[in-house]
């Protein structure tokens, strides 16, 4: 009777062990592949699955998108400028049989991928196109990726350039030239401004030319201008252009009065002289 009952538990802690090794459970997000003598059999939804043990084995696949980073590569671009470039691709396996069959490490083997692609593309480029127009480089990294990995089962959904590092010594050139650009950007803009005020002065000066009383109303808005303010400031308006021509006019013949030499005077007539009286014998005199 003992013997029986150790027989009947050794069974039962066999089936257990049995039905443990033979049950498999696949997640939602996961695709399971299965192999029979080492063979392909086909793969498997998700949910609980059995397999013979010691006979079959069951891979599961991950089916979510995998984020890569791929670590800071020095390239050196068309242009011969040495930058360090990393950037990170986004990836998820579409068919699971392929990334089993068709590649050992699917994950291993993008991350290489990825970093001589990318070294590739930037090298195509010069520094000014790889800063400027990096959704061009993103997706040309994506295309070539994705031409090699569809073999895989693996489909690259993203790559993005992360961070381009430059030498100190080009940050600073980039620095100056920024500076430049920003300097010519306002000359042209200040240069246009004083065009069009100029032109804005020539109609208006126009218009003032053909109405001579709005120059006085500008004088008048100009004077309530000033008043604004509580000042000691007293103004009186004039016609400025005629104020100015008197000015002139008046400083011109101050001027030529100035340089006209003045004409001699005349001097006075000697008076007559008097006759001499010269005394005579009996003492009368008599003019000589």
């Amino acid at each position: 009777m003992t013997t029986l009952i150790t027989v009947l538990v050794v069974l039962v802690v066999l089936i257990l062990i049995g039905l443990t090794m033979a049950v498999r459970v696949v997640r939602q997000y996961e695709k399971g592949v299965l192999f029979r003598f080492g063979r392909l059999v086909g793969p498997r939804a998700p949910g609980l699955r059995f397999i013979i043990p010691f006979v079959d084995v069951l891979h599961r696949v991950s089916l979510r998108i995998v984020t890569m980073p791929i670590q800071s590569q020095g390239i050196i671009t068309r242009d011969n400028v040495s930058v360090d470039v990393s950037a990170v691709a986004y990836f998820r396996v579409v068919d699971a049989v392929k990334s089993v069959i068709a590649i050992e490490n699917v994950n291993s083997a993008i991350d290489q991928i990825a970093q001589t692609t990318l070294r590739k593309v930037v090298g195509r480029h010069t520094l000014d196109e790889t800063l400027s127009e990096t959704d061009r480089i993103n997706l040309d990294i994506r295309q070539i990726l994705d031409v090699t990995t569809v073999e895989w089962g693996v489909e690259v959904t993203l790559v993005e350039l992360k961070d381009i590092q430059l030498p100190e010594s080009m940050k600073r050139a980039m620095a100056r030239q920024a500076e430049a650009e920003r300097e010519k950007r306002a000359k042209i803009i200040s240069a246009e401004g004083e065009s069009l005020a100029a032109a804005a002065l020539g109609d208006a000066s126009d218009t003032m030319m053909a109405h001579p009383l709005a120059l006085q109303l500008r004088n008048l808005q100009s004077l309530v201008e000033i008043g604004v303010d509580k000042n000691t400031t007293v103004v009186f308006p004039a016609p400025l252009m005629s104020t100015i021509g008197e000015l002139g006019a008046f400083l011109a013949r101050e001027a030529s009065a100035a340089t006209v030499t003045p004409p001699t005077a005349a001097l006075p007539a000697p008076a007559p002289a008097e006759p001499a009286h010269v005394p005579t014998p009996n003492g009368a005199a008599r003019p000589v």
